[in-house]
């Protein structure tokens, strides 16, 4: 029987649990508390949803928020009243600026207990200010049917605006009077004979199916959406920008985007934390070294486009942002969501739809006009598919618009094209920096920061999750990261950029998933150590791919960096931590790599379970000093 009749807590909190089961939900993070006894009794009894208790509020909510990544659909995250609640918030920020479901259960004390120094109560109520999509707080528990029925519509609509009509965090808080154990009542207990759960809970697996298998479905775009993709037919220098993006079916995606960018003859420019550049071979248009590229401010003038097409959010790239805000192109932001992708606040419209419904539509209207010819772009269009083949032919020897290679500081020289002059100029310029920052990466011998990423890039078993972790790693992988087959899965916490709970995540991602990797600097490991608390409940594996270089490594790539003291304590904040005691610590597995043959060797092959670390370490001042000659990145 699913539904517990032993108290009218036990009947509150099974309603809830059952309920949300007959949904879809699978995975449920509870922490330990009194308060919330009911919920983690009716979840814990519920065999159809895996239960996983952690200690730390903190980790366990940036666990969920991992698995609500790696699933697409809501975990749910229960804590007990009080200062448990707090904990939630940096992953519930999260979790809204990145789009990701969540439920969140807060037990509370009962009114009455409220403002009268009863203990472990605080003001709970919207907790959480503006970041969930939805918040209430629920009715005192109640076993009267006509509550039950509200308790299981008001679960039915949480569900659904986790997802509907944007991803993000639902918060509920539940107030609950005692017994908080399931003492029998046996007035209560009667009520199960007039109980039928299958007519109480019918409907709600249609529900599920409907809402499982399809997404709301998006309307052609007609009218002036016609008219702009003609115009974007007619631009001979436009772009596409694959933007920061961690899709469901990420072949789909770069499929769509590669079609969109034959059909207009545009170059794709695709940010590190993207599976883009990951499905190389989708796309002959792929542009990887923008960042490097546009640092040449007179190729960057010649490259000034007229249309810009925005695929979710701007890359991380400073350099193209100030670019994009310098030349000032017609900007269309390609995503579903309700949510402003436009921190340059340009001449951007939004197109409130998806870059695959985007793709089909463009191919349906393209198809239908008759070619242009403008700028050399001429010929017929190709037919809708996601092999077309590009109207600019492959290169040959001996068609270089004849770029000198990279010097230290930077491309140098005034380029020269021949006819499809803007496509062609960006093409072959990717192909000359491209073998240049290649070239100079793989004569590097002793261990530095950069090229960690550039190696992860070619070595990784196909399909590899990864976790991406913020402040330098990100930045060397949009740097560095090299366009590849391997269907690489990147995952990352961009919504609010923090180091908060990186470790949780991951491990949240790799979560009863293929074996994966993370990769973080040593501050953001040491930010959210308790998150290796989880490794008793953890199914799966993760290798920790720790960068160590005694400090916060992104501080010296900034102009505070010159000024020390106080830079040293206050910013850099070293912590001489012997990772190898601390791996010892949690019983996590650890090992110092010295040189690259070595590192190549423990990642071509990952293990099925555990966590390792495997620990680089670098001097994060030659790290950076690197940087800025081959980048020209200047403090």
């Amino acid at each position: 029987m699913p539904i517990d009749f032993r108290n009218t807590n036990t009947v509150w909190a099974s309603v809830l649990a059952e309920t949300l089961q007959r949904l879809g939900l699978t995975t449920a993070v509870i922490c330990p508390g009194s308060r919330s006894a009911p919920l983690t009794i009716a979840f814990a009894q519920n065999k159809k949803i895996e239960t996983i208790p952690i200690l730390d509020e903190r980790s366990a909510s940036f666990f969920a928020l991992g698995t609500a990544k790696k699933s697409y659909l809501p975990t749910a995250l229960i804590c007990t009243s009080g200062t448990a609640a707090a904990n939630f918030y940096p992953a519930i920020i999260e979790a809204r600026e990145s789009r990701i479901p969540l439920l969140i259960f807060t037990a509370d004390r009962p009114p009455e207990l409220r403002d009268c120094h009863a203990g472990q109560a605080i003001d709970q109520v919207k907790i959480y200010g503006n970041y969930p999509n939805w918040q209430a707080e629920l009715a005192i528990p109640s076993a009267s049917r006509g509550m039950l029925d509200y308790l299981r519509q008001t679960i039915v609509y949480a569900w659904e605006r986790s997802q509907f009509p944007t991803p993000g965090p639902v918060h509920l808080n539940i107030p609950f009077r005692d017994p908080l154990v399931p003492v029998p009542d046996i007035a209560v207990e009667a009520l199960e004979t007039e109980f039928n759960p299958e007519d109480f809970f019918a409907g709600l697996e249609a529900i599920f199916a409907e809402e499982s298998s399809t997404r709301p479905s998006l309307p052609l775009l007609r009218g002036a959406e016609e008219s702009t993709m003609q115009q974007w037919q007619k631009c001979s220098k436009g772009i596409i920008i694959a933007g920061v993006s961690q899709p469901q079916f990420a072949e789909k995606y770069c499929s769509a985007i590669a079609q969109i960018s034959q059909l207009l003859n545009w170059p794709v420019l695709a940010e590190g934390l993207s599976p883009v550049r990951n499905y190389a071979q989708l796309n002959p248009h792929l542009i990887s070294t923008y960042d490097l590229i546009l640092r040449n401010r007179e190729l960057a003038d010649k490259l000034t486009p007229e249309i810009a097409i925005q695929i979710g959010d701007l890359p991380t790239s400073k350099e193209l942002r100030n670019w994009l805000d310098k030349t000032q192109p017609k900007r269309y932001i390609i995503d579903p969501s309700h949510h402003n992708f436009d921190p340059l606040h340009g001449k951007t419209i939004h197109l409130r739809t998806s870059v695959e419904h985007l793709a089909t539509n463009l191919a349906t209207i393209l198809t239908l006009v008759p070619p242009l010819i403008k700028g050399g772009l001429g010929g017929d269009l190709a037919p809708a598919t996601t092999n077309i083949s590009p109207q600019i032919p492959p290169l040959n020897k001996g068609e270089s618009t004849q770029i000198p290679p990279l010097s230290k500081g930077g491309l140098g020289g005034v380029p020269t094209s021949p006819s499809h002059e803007y496509l062609q100029l960006w093409r072959n310029t990717e192909i000359q920096v491209r073998e240049t920052i290649d070239q100079k990466i793989s004569e590097i011998n002793n261990i530095i920061e950069p090229k960690v990423s550039w190696v992860l890039s070619q070595i990784l078993p196909p399909a590899t999750p990864i976790f991406i972790a913020n402040s330098m790693p990100v930045r060397d992988v949009e740097f560095f990261w090299k366009p590849n087959n391997l269907e690489i899965k990147p995952f990352f916490n961009r919504g609010a950029n923090g180091i908060d709970g990186t470790l949780s995540t991951a491990l949240g991602v790799a979560h009863r998933n293929q074996s994966s990797i993370m990769l973080t600097g040593d501050l953001t490991l040491l930010h959210d150590t308790n998150g290796f608390l989880i490794k008793n409940k953890f199914v799966g594996h993760l290798t920790i791919i720790l960068i160590n270089n005694d400090g916060g490594g992104i501080f010296e790539m900034l102009p505070v960096a010159k000024f020390d003291p106080p830079f040293e304590e206050f910013f850099a904040t070293p912590q001489h931590i012997n990772f190898a005691q601390l791996c010892a610590t949690y019983g996590a597995e650890h090992e110092v790599i010295d040189d690259w043959q070595q590192f190549k060797q423990k990642l071509s092959f990952l293990p099925n379970s555990g966590i390792r670390v495997l620990e680089l370490q670098t001097d994060r001042r030659s790290d950076a000093k690197w940087r800025q000659d081959n980048l020209r990145i200047a403090n």
